[in-house]
């Protein structure tokens, strides 16, 4: 598909009032486009498996299959879809089961309508976004945990700081990829490793920790000294 198609949208919400104002939001851009919606978690994941959808807002409390349970089976799919909470939910706990689930993003329900089309744009464009709040609520459960303090204890690389960096600018893993010119696969290779080395669950998490605990510039991405490419850091690693 062309790279200026419209981000496809499936809404999974039981109340039909909801659905029915993101329908309406998305058709006042172009950039996005409606592909579905669904009342469950069970219909919303059958969708999902059909439409294969750029973006996939989800209601956390629904009856029947909740939305964390709806969450955890979108992530085992073989979906590229990212999966963004739309709930009415300020819960620390909530904040983080969800994130720690693997959402992509986490947005209040009593948000602005603008303020939502924009963050609906920056998610599809595959940015972390999150209310205004819930990156503070985050950081806090973070701060009441055992992580490391800093990059030095963490023992991260000079390739995991930039990637580090570049994630709290809000990059994909395909735009950092591009930026440090290596593969994606090589990207999430470097992940995991980010994640097992702060004691992490979720590529969220890693960018609020490197918000709360990296000095400016230390993960700047730098040219390579002479003769050293800025190709991938371990031979082998991508997909």
């Amino acid at each position: 598909m062309p790279e200026d198609r419209p981000q496809t949208i499936l809404v999974i919400d039981d109340h039909p009032l909801l659905r029915k104002g993101v329908c309406q939001l998305v058709d006042l851009d172009d950039r996005l486009a409606m592909a579905g919606e669904a009342a469950s978690g069970e219909a919303g994941l059958e969708l999902a498996r059909r439409l294969r959808p750029d973006l996939i807002l989800l209601d956390l409390h629904m009856p029947g299959m909740g939305g964390l349970a709806t969450l955890r089976a979108l992530k085992a799919l073989d979906l590229d879809s990212r999966v963004v909470v739309l709930t009415v939910s300020d819960s620390e706990q909530d904040v983080v089961e969800a994130l720690r689930a693997g959402a992509d993003g986490y947005f209040l329900k009593d948000m602005d309508p603008e303020a939502m089309l924009t963050s609906l744009r920056e998610v599809a464009a595959g940015k972390l976004t999150l209310s205004p709040g819930v990156a503070d609520l985050l950081a806090r459960a973070l701060r009441s945990e055992a992580h490391p303090r800093d990059p030095d204890e963490a023992e991260l690389t000079r390739r995991e700081r930039e990637i580090l960096s570049l994630l709290t600018e809000g990059g994909s893993n395909k735009a950092i990829a591009r930026k440090l010119d290596i593969t994606e696969g090589t990207v999430k290779v470097h992940m995991k490793g980010i994640l097992k080395k702060l004691g992490l669950r979720s590529r969220t998490e890693a960018a609020v920790w490197a918000i709360g605990h990296m000095n400016p510039g230390d993960g700047t991405p730098s040219a390579p000294p002479a003769g050293e490419s800025m190709g991938p850091a371990t031979p082998g690693l991508e997909d």
